[in-house]
């Protein structure tokens, strides 16, 4: 290996005269061996049967990985084994991440193991991946879909095993902190086969009958395969549909399933779900006796600054009598104001005026002879005008007199009359006349048709 890729190693010193490589210690071997097999091999996964398992009082584990054909001895440490979800057993057939390396003390190669599962869960893990993702596509585990849970709770649905320890913890915890709070368990095998099935049936039922504020979905904790009912998508399908809020506690704080992603609320532990659904019944009553408080110290405070109002106001309220009395001086003297404001004025104005009807009647020319000029000329004129009068009369009757004789009405009163044609034109002579032809006779009182038989000259 190039003398450069590691770390110096602590050797031998050569004896005296020596030239050749240097000698390793066995330490030094060791731990360039144990990094040679960390950096070659990564993280990988190795299955295999446990076998000589050994929990030590520190709380590391101790064992052996084998198969038909080898075996090589495992150690995981304290801080990793407490989030394995289960302790294995002997025969237990595993399924560990590891890292490859060497303990040097002993020059033993071993597995350092980071995270262990049954046998089999590989596959179930994918198929939760993969019902996770399709889900989760559908909106599913949509945020904005989430509904609030329920401040005052009334009324506490559970969905879970009658025989489960899950629901005695549920039911302490609900006791000690509301013990108000109804309680209806809806029982339900949470494991086995057919239990997905049964489980989506109690949500539904809890779901038709909406006679909960919230429902609680809980079961202990254990392996994938105990946990797998909740894994399953007509669960998941039962709790997104669920009309009322769904809290979900299945498992321990490391235990993920499908469940927890459709529930409306997901708690670590059974417990948990609980105390999320019903806040602490002294919690409430310590709030309200904090309002209690601030309400009392709040109407204090108000008490306190309406008398003094009051206080303030009394002292300036007065006697009504002295008020009015006050009031009535006051009227007089802008009574006085008024009289005073308007009498000014008015003198003014009346001394105005005097002056102006004064100065007007200076102005104003004397109209008693042009008075008795109009009166002489309005008799000349009416005079005049009867006189005109008179004479228009008198030379009107004349010319009703000279009409009258020039009247034709009265040429025919004296038996002559006006012959016409049929156009109405007045005929003069015979020559304008024809035999069988018809003519129009006005005489005094009337008019007459004629029809011409014949026609002589005229005969002197």
């Amino acid at each position: 290996m190039p003398a450069d890729k590691y770390p110096p190693f602590r050797t031998a010193q050569p004896a005296a005269g020596d030239s050749g490589p240097p000698v390793l210690t066995v330490s030094a071997l060791n731990q360039s061996v144990a990094r040679v097999l960390e950096r070659t091999f990564p993280l990988i996964w190795v299955s295999g049967e446990i076998s000589n398992f050994t929990r030590a009082t520190s709380g590391h584990w101790y064992f052996n990985l084998k198969d038909d054909g080898a075996q090589v001895r495992a150690v995981m440490f304290k801080g990793r084994a407490q989030y394995a979800g289960f302790t294995p057993r002997e025969g237990d057939k595993v399924e560990v991440r590891t890292l490859v390396t060497l303990y040097a003390p002993r020059g033993d190669y071993q597995l350092n193991v980071e995270a262990i599962r049954r046998s089999g869960v590989g596959d179930l893990y994918a198929a939760f991946l993969q019902l996770k993702e399709k889900l989760e596509r559908e909106g599913l585990f949509d945020r904005a879909t989430k509904r609030p849970l329920p401040a005052f709770p009334r009324r506490i649905g559970i969905v879970t095993s009658p025989q489960a320890a899950a629901l005695r913890d549920v039911l302490t915890t609900l006791r000690r902190r509301a013990p108000h709070v109804e309680i209806i368990l809806y029982p339900t095998p949470v494991q086995g086969d057919g239990s997905a099935q049964r489980i989506a049936a109690a949500i539904d039922t809890a779901s038709a009958r909406a006679e909960c504020d919230v429902l609680l979905v809980c079961r202990g904790g254990g392996s994938i395969e105990d946990l797998w009912s909740f894994n399953e998508e007509v669960v998941a399908r039962a709790i997104a549909g669920c009309s009322m809020p769904v809290v979900s506690g299945v498992g321990h704080e490391t235990d993920f399933t499908i469940a927890d992603f459709a529930a409306d609320l997901r708690a670590p532990t059974p417990t948990a779900a609980a105390e999320l659904a019903a806040t602490a019944r002294e919690d409430w009553l310590a709030e309200l006796r904090v309002h209690a408080q601030d309400l009392t110290r709040a109407l204090r405070r108000t008490l306190t600054e309406k008398a003094q109002t009051v206080d303030w106001m009394s002292r300036r309220l007065v006697n009504p009598a002295a008020y009015i009395q006050h009031e009535r001086v006051k009227l007089q003297a802008l009574q006085t104001r008024l009289s005073h404001a308007t009498r000014v004025p008015l003198t003014q104005m009346r001394h105005r005026l005097q002056q102006l009807s004064t100065r007007l009647a200076h102005q104003l020319p004397d109209t008693a002879h042009a008075r008795r000029d109009v009166s002489d000329l309005a008799r000349r004129l009416h005079g005049a005008l009867a006189a005109q009068q008179l004479r228009q009369r008198q030379a009107l009757a004349g010319l009703n007199t000279q009409l009258e004789l020039l009247n034709p009405q009265r040429t025919l009163e004296r038996g002559y009359a006006i012959v016409t044609d049929r156009q109405g034109r007045v005929l003069h002579s015979p020559a304008e006349l024809s035999a069988r032809s018809q003519i129009t006779v006005r005489l005094a009182q009337g008019s007459a048709e004629v029809d011409i038989a014949g026609v002589q000259p005229r005969l002197d």
